[in-house]
């Protein structure tokens, strides 16, 4: 028999940094939407800077890192279609719980989506899930409740809906893009959604415009640019490491969210988010492992494995 293939620790190692970059680089795209907002621009605006603006950077990258402009063309363009649609419409929820709470109460809600995830993969792919998996989601839920405290007042339970609104579409993207990365690369799929989300948002752009000072300017473009290296890291991240050595990377974004609430607003999470936010951040960390345990161990079925 031959010897077993070496484990390249190194490019896992690689892998968990580009993932860590790119949770620092997202946290702080929210950082600077939260920004844009007290210097007047409103959702339209951030969403077309946004997008429009990670156009370029995005076409940049195919040009200098990746296989050239012929990452482009797409075998799955109905795919990339429907991506688009639901993506843009989960980051309008995704922004707008950043205007509408703390950012370290708005990245808490956003750890719900391993949560979501196991739902919708149970419902929409017909996935075995076994009661290992719909005990992490009810502990997931319970987390939620935790942080939000419904009835308190202290939480603003609009913001929380639509966070929650959120995670529910970042999780349909997940579940659309393993279908769609059979067949289209990861950049392919980072340039159509940029682009495609630019025909509605031309469309309704001028009737949101308002003039800014450059510095506003500057805030909505940097947004563009932040976020396009985002995504590109994060699919470098996934380039040279699976997903379940990566993904529990994305908890620091509460780090950062807390750091950039405390220093920019003046805002730290409340006691309860110190609460709750353990509870969900665990509940997905258990679903991520137990999916990579019965991947791992495919002859075993799920009812039995969980």
């Amino acid at each position: 028999m031959g010897e077993a293939a070496p484990v390249h620790t190194d490019r896992v190692m690689l892998g968990i940094a580009m993932r860590l970059l790119a949770v620092f680089l997202l946290s702080s795209l929210s950082a600077l939407i939260k920004v844009a907002e007290t210097r007047g621009a409103n959702l339209a605006e951030i969403m077309f800077f946004r997008q429009g603006c990670a156009v370029p950077v995005v076409l940049a990258y195919m040009m200098i890192a990746g296989p050239g402009l012929s990452a482009v063309r797409s075998r799955a363009f109905r795919g990339q279609v429907i991506r688009a649609a639901v993506g843009l419409t989960g980051m309008a929820f995704n922004f707008g719980a950043v205007l509408l709470l703390p950012l370290a109460e708005a990245t808490t809600l956003a750890f719900t989506v391993p949560i979501f995830a196991t739902i919708l993969g149970a419902l929409v792919l017909k996935e075995p899930t076994g009661w290992h998996r719909w005990a992490a989601v009810a502990a997931g839920f319970i987390g939620v409740l935790i942080v939000t405290q419904p009835g308190s007042g202290h939480f603003p339970i609009g913001g929380a809906l639509v966070g929650l609104t959120s995670a529910v579409f970042v999780a349909l993207v997940a579940i659309q893009l393993r279908q769609i990365g059979k067949v289209d690369a990861p950049v392919t799929t980072v340039f159509w959604f940029s682009s495609l989300s630019m025909v509605p948002l031309v469309l309704i752009y001028p009737f949101f415009a308002h003039g800014h000072d450059a510095t506003t300017f500057v805030v909505l473009i940097g947004m563009g640019v932040v976020g396009g290296l985002g995504q590109i890291a994060f699919t470098a991240a996934l380039k040279y490491a699976p997903v379940s050595a990566v993904m529990p990377m994305d908890y620091s974004s509460l780090i950062w969210a807390t750091l950039y609430g405390w220093v920019l607003f003046d805002m730290l999470p409340t006691p309860w988010t110190w609460v709750g936010a353990p509870v969900i951040v665990a509940s997905g960390l258990y679903i991520v492992w137990r999916e990579h345990r019965v991947s791992r161990h495919p002859q075993v079925s799920e009812a039995i494995a969980d």
